[in-house]
Order: structure tokens, then C-alpha cells, then sequence
């Protein structure tokens, strides 16, 4: 059994992959898994792995129309939290956001982790500060969100407001 780290490189098996080549669109999907699973964990969390098969499918389905193999990363991202946003929106609209607690007995030397605060705010702003994280412009954030750009905006002032908040609990 082949292993993901010996498989070919996937701009190798693109080409391939393209001309119909049923090993190689196995293989190269086999290879980029990893990848799109971790954008659409950190996108929909619970639901991560159906929007993973959605983007895996988005992406074999596709395929067919990338013309420049030097931007097959970034076709596959654009692709990814596009369909990990759609499934985030078919499988829960938007969950209430848990506001943060401020509690008194707080301890200052707790360590407290990105992924928890993250789980404390809404899932739309989750959402923009995901893309921010990897790298998407306001513009292609409202793009791939379906939305004005001033509502992308104010939606990432306000989640990194509220991740702040949450960041440092201490701070009123």
C-alpha cells in the first residue's frame, strides 16, 4: 500500500489527472486530503469531514477547468472554503454565539488556546477571521461569503474585537 508521503508530487500527477488518468486523480486527491481537511475543520469545525468530501468532489468535478497548474493550491483552497462554507450554511446557519464569560476567579496564568476562543464566537465570525487567516482579501472573503464587502468588514472588526475580549478576559 502506497503511503501519502510516497506518493508523486500532485503538480506531477495534474497533468495526468486532467487527461483522465484514474490513478493519478486518486492519487492526487489521496495527496491534497490533508489540506483540505484542515481548511474545512477550521472553517466548520463539526462538520469537517462532510466538507471535506464536498471539496474533495468540488475539486475532481473541476479539475477539468484549471488551466495554470502553478495555481492548483490556490484553485484548491478557493474551492475548499467555498464548499466548507456551503456545508457550514446547509448543516447549522449560524450557531448562537456563547458569550464569553467573565468570570472573577479567572487565573491569569492559565494558558488559554487560539481554538477555544475561537469556539467561543459566532460561527460567521469564525468565518471571516478563518479567511483572514489564510489569506483572503476582504474582497474575495465577501466573494466566496456571498455577501456586500461592508458586511465582511464590519463583521471582521467585530470578531476581532470579540476574540480579543475573549483573548484576554481580564481586560474589561
Amino acid at each position: 500500500m502506497t503511503t501519502v508521503s510516497e506518493l508523486p508530487s500532485p503538480l506531477t500527477l495534474l497533468p495526468r489527472a486532467q487527461a483522465g488518468d484514474e490513478h493519478a486523480m486518486n492519487h492526487l486527491l489521496t495527496a491534497i486530503t490533508p489540506y483540505v481537511a484542515r481548511i474545512c475543520r477550521s472553517i466548520t469545525h463539526d462538520d469537517g469531514a462532510d466538507a471535506t468530501q464536498e471539496a474533495l468532489l468540488a475539486v475532481y468535478r473541476g479539475l477539468g477547468s484549471l488551466r495554470e497548474p502553478a495555481a492548483f493550491y490556490g484553485w484548491v483552497r478557493s474551492v475548499t472554503v467555498r464548499e466548507a462554507i456551503r456545508t457550514a450554511r446547509r448543516y447549522g446557519a449560524e450557531s448562537c454565539c456563547s458569550e464569553v464569560d467573565s468570570q472573577e476567579e479567572t487565573n491569569p496564568l492559565d494558558a488559554v488556546h487560539i481554538s477555544d476562543v475561537l469556539e467561543r464566537l459566532s460561527q460567521a465570525h469564525r468565518q471571516v477571521l478563518t479567511l483572514r487567516a489564510y489569506g483572503l482579501s476582504e474582497e474575495e472573503m465577501a466573494e466566496v461569503l456571498a455577501l456586500p464587502v461592508g458586511t465582511v468588514r464590519s463583521r471582521l472588526f467585530r470578531a476581532r474585537r470579540r476574540f480579543q475580549k475573549a483573548w484576554q478576559p481580564s481586560a474589561a
